[in-house]
């Protein structure tokens, strides 16, 4: 083996580690994402590659939204992101998390992130916070067993449930843009400020969103606006605990606007 391609391997292992650790490696590991040139004059600097590199950098985003935009069914889309190899986070995952539900729901619910439970079992919002979220929707009639489809903007476990990375939230984000196209429900509920800033394109923290009534939409969208309300995450109120006050307060904004919109519901316990 070249001293070259030792060098490399290396290099790419402490990419890896560093991203296993929380930071964003995106722009650093395109500078290995083409491959070593054989022959020819000496490399550029630095400075001259970067303009070089942004290729590298968009192809994983572009791979997405050519991958969603190809699905024409939930399934496909599930297919689809079980397939996707450009989000760094399916390399230290165990498994891919992308639905769990009822696929014809008129509400659709989505998260941030599989957490440790989510990522053994395959399926969003199964541990405790998931447990909690389950218990909470029950109040208002909300089931994934009869009426409610969940998903996340992120389809696998980032390392320690650290945050994602900015590049690995828009790696998935096309998919869960199209997930919302396909399932066309009338009320999506987001689940805490990561999911609400990234579908929603909005810098407001999750304190300023939760319990109002928005809408999500996109520049050449097939729908008309989407109903849209940002909940607090599970996670977050099981940290908090005291404030599950504001958290019935948006259960409450949620179940007055599903019976406007004529949601059927499961009965309450």
């Amino acid at each position: 083996m070249s001293p070259d391609v030792s060098q490399a391997q290396a290099a790419r292992a402490l990419l890896a580690f560093w991203r296993a650790a929380g930071v964003d490696m995106d722009e650093a590991e395109a500078v290995y994402a083409a491959a070593p040139a054989k022959s020819g004059p000496p490399a550029p600097s630095p400075a001259a590659r970067r303009p070089a590199r942004a290729p590298a950098v968009q192809a994983p985003l572009d791979a997405a939204k050519a991958a969603a935009a190809a699905a024409s069914s939930i399934a496909q889309l599930g297919a689809a992101v079980e397939a996707f190899e450009g989000c760094g986070l399916k390399s230290t995952a165990r498994t891919t998390v992308f639905a769990d539900g009822v696929e014809g729901a008129r509400v659709l619910l989505l998260g941030e992130a599989p957490g440790k439970e989510e990522d053994e079992q395959g399926k969003p919002f199964v541990g405790r916070p998931g447990q909690l979220l389950d218990r909470m929707l029950a109040v208002i009639g909300l089931d994934r067993r009869s009426n409610l489809l969940i998903s996340n903007t992120i389809f696998w476990r980032p390392p320690g449930d650290r945050p994602p990375t900015q590049g690995e939230i828009a790696s998935c984000l096309p998919f869960a843009e199209r997930l919302v196209a396909l399932a066309k429900p009338d009320l999506v509920i987001l689940a805490g400020g990561a999911a609400a800033q990234a579908m929603l394109k909005r810098d407001e923290t999750v304190g300023k969103m939760r319990g109002r009534r928005l809408a999500y939409t996109r520049e050449g969208m097939e729908l008309p606006p989407v109903n849209a309300m940002v909940m607090l995450h599970p996670s977050y109120l099981l940290r908090r605990p005291q404030e599950k006050r504001q958290a019935w307060g948006d259960l409450l904004a949620l179940d007055a606007w599903l019976d406007e919109l004529g949601v059927a519901r499961a009965p309450r316990p």
